[in-house]
């Protein structure tokens, strides 16, 4: 497993390396994102976390209050080097879509310099791996490659913070402005500007728009294999046009990053046009509990005890159809490589060494509520997505990894 150090060194030797691919004129800009598996504790039940992460998106009560936001997974994340102060304290952010507060201080202590203002404002956001208390701050943020944002609202972290955090030190959230109404304590109607409004209007970025994307999984080692592109898209990172697709105006799935979508397993419809979410921090995809049992029965898949996935013979993997998502008019295929978990990661959630696993699993509740499905990493690892807040919508493309085979 990784040491601090050296995550550290890995994300700096990206950053130098990345530096080619921005672009310039006030155009995207990209910065390398690291992902890696928290197992200090041996084998990671990544589906139980993902369960507990689903369930706090679907929970109607959380609307208010400062407690509404999931973290992002610790088990299996995302993390981005920031800089915050003058000079910079580095701090490793888990970079999560599912959420809207940037906080610091679970792990290295947030340092006060000439840049920094404290406000006196309680801020608190409850989340599915722990809670978040502390302070607002005012302060300048780094994210690298000349991307410095003045004047962003930071939460510091006080002795009440608890959870499991992994080897983050707080998180960088990039969902809707919406999940941050409630986090301060004595202003509870407003909401606090994210690291990409402000980006957008402090004039950095020209539109308000975060875009992701991935290489496949082909190690467990904390790899360099995500980037974050502020203020648009990067040319090479998408193969063909991008399809977007307004935010759906079914709630709870409104508040977050929420499409409408149909999915077909090879051509057999089986999940209607429906609303749900899209998020890079949960770990598989989630589906309406009919439309997981119309894939098990597809598929052959049967349920494996250790690891809570569906497991497969590789007959039965060799007979896989394309699993079709119909999004905005077009069809998003993940390919039968794209449905397995990495095998070379099945040690890391208790499967056996040659086992294939689906990654497709159970929404858990009853179709029609407003939240019918997760596209979780699985998806987003295939496909371009582009959260465009100036617009209201997501993206999609296909990728240069779209059809790998690398699992």
């Amino acid at each position: 497993m990784f040491s601090a150090a050296s995550l550290l060194t890995t994300i700096l030797l990206a950053l130098s390396i990345m530096g080619s691919l921005v672009e310039v004129n006030n155009s995207p800009i990209t910065l390398p994102i690291v992902r890696r598996l928290n197992v200090s504790d041996g084998t990671i039940n990544l589906l139980q976390q993902d369960k507990a992460r689903v369930a706090a998106f679907k929970d109607q009560s959380l609307k208010h209050g400062g407690h509404g936001t999931p973290a992002a997974n610790v088990g299996n994340g995302y993390y981005i080097a920031v800089g915050i102060g003058s000079p910079a304290t580095t701090y490793f952010l888990i970079v999560d879509t599912g959420s809207s507060n940037t906080w610091v201080g679970a792990k290295t202590p947030y340092v006060s310099t000439s840049t920094s203002t404290f406000t006196g404002e309680h801020v608190a956001v409850s989340y599915t791996t722990g809670h978040f208390s502390g302070y607002e701050y005012i302060d300048t943020v780094d994210l690298g490659n000349g991307l410095t944002i003045a004047q962003q609202s930071i939460g510091v972290a006080a002795a009440d913070t608890s959870g499991n955090w992994g080897n983050a030190d707080g998180i960088l959230g990039l969902g809707p402005v919406g999940l941050t109404k409630g986090s301060l304590t004595d202003e509870s109607g407003t909401t606090i500007p994210t690291i990409t409004d402000n980006l957008h209007n402090q004039g950095t970025i020209h539109r308000e728009i975060v875009s992701i994307s991935f290489e496949p999984i082909t190690s467990a080692q904390a790899t360099v294999n995500g980037e974050l592109t502020f203020g648009g898209t990067v040319k090479n990172k998408h193969a063909g046009p991008i399809t977007y697709t307004p935010i759906t105006n079914a709630y709870p799935s409104s508040r977050f990053w929420g499409i409408d979508q149909s999915i077909s397993y090879g051509s057999s419809l089986i999940m209607s046009s429906t609303a749900g979410i899209v998020d890079v921090g949960t770990t598989f995809i989630h589906i309406a509990s009919y439309a997981y049992k119309n894939y098990k029965s597809a598929t052959g898949g049967t349920l494996d005890a250790a690891t809570g996935l569906l497991l497969i013979s590789s007959a039965q993997y060799a007979a896989l159809e394309n699993l079709n998502f119909n999004i905005g008019g077009e069809t998003f295929s993940l390919t039968p490589n794209a449905q397995i978990w990495p095998r070379v990661l099945n040690a890391y959630v208790g499967g056996s060494s040659n086992g294939i696993y689906l990654v497709v699993s159970d929404v858990g509740s009853p179709s029609g509520k407003g939240f019918d499905f997760v596209n979780g990493y699985p998806f987003t690892e295939r496909f371009l997505t582009v959260f465009d807040s100036s617009r209201s919508r997501i993206g999609f493309a296909n990728t240069p990894y779209t059809g790998a085979t690398t699992n």
